[in-house]
């Protein structure tokens, strides 16, 4: 079983949900993010406390050679990996960076319209002068799954009535 099927797995049975996993380039330091969907709030400190003891159990029982466990939330610009986080964040901001370009561009800003057959749809050209049509109107786009290297939500900050607010 590799690491991230053992994190999964143990993290399913507290939980919680595993989000991403970063290893120094060493193998030193092992950071996991974790989330818990329906709790309101997000992920706490004790909720952290808990996995890490938890884990630092298994890793040890397991064998997985590591100096420094950290546990975190994963943040307001969380990553989008699986299926599941693409469907929960429908009609949030995202950014997504291709690994293969498209239409001679890597990045793109916009909407999340959700995921359909390993296509992630988006709503792009608000606010983003290189993504509008010549019209200047929104337009939706599919990327394929595969294709994409990092999908990210986009944090805002402000009042909660301005378009740039923080969304909650």
């Amino acid at each position: 079983m590799n690491l991230n099927e053992l994190l999964d797995k143990t993290l399913a049975g507290l939980g919680f949900d595993l989000v991403d996993v970063e290893q120094s380039p060493r193998g030193r330091v092992l950071r996991v993010f974790i989330d818990k969907p329906g709790k309101l709030g997000g992920v706490d400190v004790e909720d952290c406390a808990l996995v890490s003891e938890h884990l630092s159990r298994v890793l040890t029982v397991e064998n997985v050679d590591y100096e420094r466990l950290e546990i975190s939330s994963p943040g307001l610009d969380r990553v989008l990996r699986k299926a599941s986080d693409f469907e929960r964040f429908t009609g949030a901001e995202i950014a997504l960076r291709l690994r293969l370009p498209l239409g001679g561009r890597r990045k793109f800003t916009g909407v999340l319209l959700g995921l359909s057959d390993g296509k992630i749809r988006l709503r792009v050209g608000a606010g983003d002068a290189e993504q509008k049509t010549e019209s200047g109107a929104e337009s939706e786009m599919e990327f394929d799954q595969d294709n994409v290297d990092k999908a990210r939500l986009v944090p805002t900050f402000g009042n909660p009535g301005d378009k740039r607010g923080l969304k909650r």
